[in-house]
C-alpha cells in the first residue's frame, strides 16, 4: 500500500474543447423573448410600475450577474465580511465600531481600482441600475460603485447596504425611503444575507420594517450569526437561541431560516472552543456562494414567474374596478366606496378566478395608491393578455426549464445544456476565502513553503506535488463554482481508457464526500489512481491510503467509515 501514497501523478488530461463562455446565453435571451413579448404590455396597460413600484425590466437586468446583498445593523461586519470574500480592500471601504457604511455600495469587476458616483452608475448601460433613478438625487447621492479587478467579482456583484441604526430620526434623516430601496435590490438579488452580531441581538424598528420589506424573499435569506468566537459555548448556545426566536417574532415563516455561525473576517478566532463548528459552517456558506452563477438560471426564472403571477392578479382586479364603474355619473362616490370595500373586492375576485390569496398586493398599500388614480381611466380586462401570461406559467417557462440540467438527464443531454445555458463556463468560478490558520490550525504554505513532512500525519498529502501540477488542467475543465460536473468528470475518467469497472471503483474512491462533483482534490486523487493503474500497473486499492486523502477531506471520510454519514 505504501508505494501508492508514493507514486507521484505524471498524467495531464486535455481540457475541454466547449467554450460555453464564448456562448450567449440561452436562457437569457429566452426569458427576455417571453418578457417582451408576454408580459410587458400586460404591465404597461395595467401599470404594473405604479402599483408595485417596480420599473419595467430591460435586457441587462436579464444578463446581470447574480446578486448578494447584505444587510444588517451597523458594525455587524458586513464591509469586513465582503472583505474577506475578496481577500483585499476595495475602493470606498470604511471599517470601524461606529456606523462607517452610509451609503448603498456595488463592487462590481473592472480593470482599474475607482469608485463611480451614484448618478453616473444609474445610467450606466451595462449595469442593470437604471431603475433607481426613481429615488431621487438624494439618494444617488448616498448610491455607488466600487470598480477593482477581482476574481470574485468576475462571476457576482455584491451589494453593501448602510448599518441599519435604531429610532425614528434615522428613517427622517436619510433623505429617501431606505426600506423602498432595500426592496427594490432584494427583488433583483439572488441571495440576501442578514447578519447579526453574537452581542447585538436586538432587532430595532427600521430592522424590522427592513426584514417586513423581505417577505416573499424567505428562499433568499440566509442569517448569520457574525463575531460568535468572542464568547464561550455556554454563552453560544443561549445567544443562538435569543436569535431564532427574535427572528421567529419577526419573520412570520412556518420555517426556520439557515443561520451560520462563526467569525467571518481573516483575523484569528479569539476562542477556540468551537473552531471545529465555525470552520464548517464557514465552509457551508461559502459553498452556498460558490454556486451562486450555476443557479441564476434558475432564480431568473423563478423571479420571472413571481411577477407574472402579480401581474396576472393586478390585471383582474383593475379590471373588476373598471367594470363597476358608473357610465355617466357618481364616480367619485362609487371609487371611494370600492376603495373603503376593497377586503371583499379581494375576496370577490380571488373566488371567481381561483387565485392564491399570496399573490395580491398588500391591501393598504394597494388602496393607498388607488386614492390616486381615477377608475373610470383604467384599462379594460383583456383575455388575450391574460392567455399570454397563462401561456407563459403553463408553456414557455416548464419549455424553458426542460432546458436546464435535471437529474432525469442522459450524460449527453446534460453536458449539453450545461455548456448551451453558459454554466459550464469557468468565468462563473468563484474562489472563495480558506484559511486553516484562523482555526489554529498550521498552514503548509504559511510555516514552510515546501508543505509538510511525511512524520505529521495529520496534514501531510502525498500528493500535493500532483495537486499543484494539475491545477492548469482542472481549470480547463471549466469547474464551476470550484466544480467538475457529473459528466465533465466522467468524460475525463472515459478517456484514460480504463474498462467502465474500473472507472467505477475509481469515481467511487476519489468522490469522498459523495455530491457526484469533483472538486480539485478529488480530481488529484482520481488521476492519481487513474495513472497508477495505465502507468505501474497496479491494481485498484479497495480504500485510499491515509496519506493519499486530502487533508480537508479526512474527517469526512473518518465519519463516512464509521457510518455517521451514509
Amino acid at each position: 500500500m505504501a508505494e501508492w501514497a508514493s507514486h507521484k501523478t505524471a498524467t495531464n488530461m486535455p481540457p475541454s474543447t466547449d467554450d460555453a463562455a464564448s456562448k450567449t446565453s440561452r436562457v437569457s435571451a429566452q426569458l427576455k423573448s417571453i418578457y417582451k413579448d408576454n408580459i410587458l404590455p400586460a404591465e404597461k396597460r395595467y401599470r404594473y410600475d405604479f402599483f408595485y413600484e417596480s420599473p419595467f425590466l430591460t435586457d441587462v437586468e436579464f444578463d446581470a450577474k447574480p446578486q448578494v446583498m447584505l444587510v444588517g445593523q451597523y458594525s455587524v461586519g458586513k464591509t469586513s465580511f465582503i472583505r474577506y470574500m475578496l481577500g483585499r480592500d476595495f475602493p470606498g471601504a470604511r471599517i470601524g465600531p461606529e456606523p462607517t457604511t452610509d451609503r448603498f455600495t456595488c463592487l462590481i469587476n473592472g480593470p482599474e481600482e475607482r469608485t463611480i458616483p451614484g448618478n453616473a452608475l444609474s445610467v450606466h448601460p451595462d449595469l442593470p441600475f437604471r431603475g433607481l433613478e426613481r429615488f431621487g438625487v438624494s439618494f444617488l447621492s448616498r448610491f455607488e460603485g466600487s470598480q477593482l479587478p477581482s476574481s470574485v467579482l468576475r462571476s457576482v456583484t455584491l451589494v453593501d447596504t448602510p448599518g441599519i441604526l435604531s429610532g425614528e430620526k434615522q428613517r427622517v434623516n436619510r433623505g429617501y425611503d431606505f426600506t423602498k430601496v432595500v426592496a427594490w435590490f432584494a427583488e433583483r438579488a439572488d441571495l440576501i444575507l442578514l447578519l447579526f452580531d453574537a452581542h447585538k441581538l436586538d432587532i430595532s424598528d427600521e430592522l424590522k420594517s427592513t426584514i417586513d420589506v423581505l417577505k416573499g424573499h424567505e428562499d433568499k435569506i440566509r442569517c448569520i450569526l457574525n463575531k460568535a468566537d468572542q464568547i464561550n459555548r455556554q454563552q453560544l448556545m443561549r445567544v443562538y437561541g435569543a436569535l431564532l426566536w427574535s427572528l421567529g417574532k419577526t419573520i412570520n415563516s412556518p420555517e426556520v431560516l439557515r443561520v451560520y455561525v462563526g467569525s467571518f473576517w481573516s483575523e484569528p478566532l479569539q476562542n477556540l472552543d468551537n473552531a471545529e463548528l465555525f470552520e464548517q459552517e464557514e465552509s457551508d456558506l461559502m459553498r452556498d456562494l460558490a454556486i451562486l452563477p450555476r443557479q441564476s438560471a434558475v432564480r431568473k426564472i423563478n423571479e420571472l414567474v413571481k411577477r407574472i403571477r402579480k401581474v396576472k392578479t393586478l390585471a383582474y382586479i383593475i379590471g373588476y374596478l373598471k367594470a363597476q364603474m358608473p357610465t355617466v355619473m357618481g364616480k367619485e362616490k362609487k371609487q371611494s366606496k370600492l376603495i373603503t370595500d376593497m377586503p371583499n373586492v379581494f375576496r370577490t375576485i380571488m373566488k371567481k378566478h381561483n387565485l392564491a390569496p399570496g399573490d395580491f398586493p398588500d391591501i393598504n398599500k394597494f388602496s393607498e395608491k388607488l386614492k390616486d388614480t381615477k377608475f373610470s381611466e383604467f384599462a379594460s380586462l383583456k383575455v388575450e393578455q391574460i392567455q399570454l401570461l397563462e401561456d407563459c406559467l403553463t408553456g414557455h417557462l416548464p419549455r424553458l426549464m426542460e432546458e436546464l440540467p435535471s437529474e432525469r438527464d442522459t450524460p449527453e443531454t446534460l453536458r449539453a445544456k450545461l455548456t448551451d445555458s453558459g454554466m459550464g463556463s469557468s468565468s462563473v468560478n468563484i474562489p472563495l476565502p480558506t484559511r486553516a490558520s484562523k482555526f489554529g490550525k498550521s498552514d503548509a504554505g504559511a510555516s514552510n513553503p515546501f508543505g509538510f513532512s511525511e512524520e505529521d500525519e495529520d496534514n501531510y498529502w502525498a500528493l500535493e506535488e500532483s495537486a499543484e501540477r494539475l491545477k492548469n488542467s482542472f481549470e480547463a475543465l471549466g469547474p464551476v463554482g470550484g466544480f467538475l460536473s457529473p459528466q465533465t468528470a466522467k468524460e475525463v475518467l472515459v478517456k484514460t481508457g480504463l474498462q467502465k469497472e474500473q472507472l467505477r471503483q475509481i469515481w467511487q474512491l476519489s468522490d469522498i464526500d459523495r455530491d457526484g462533483y469533483f472538486d480539485h482534490h478529488e480530481y488529484v486523487v482520481a488521476m492519481f489512481l487513474c495513472d497508477a493503474v495505465i502507468q505501474k500497473g497496479r491494481p485498484i486499492p479497495a480504500e485510499l491510503p491515509a496519506s493519499v486523502i486530502p487533508p480537508s477531506k479526512r474527517p469526512l471520510f473518518k465519519e463516512r467509515k464509521s457510518g455517521g454519514m451514509f
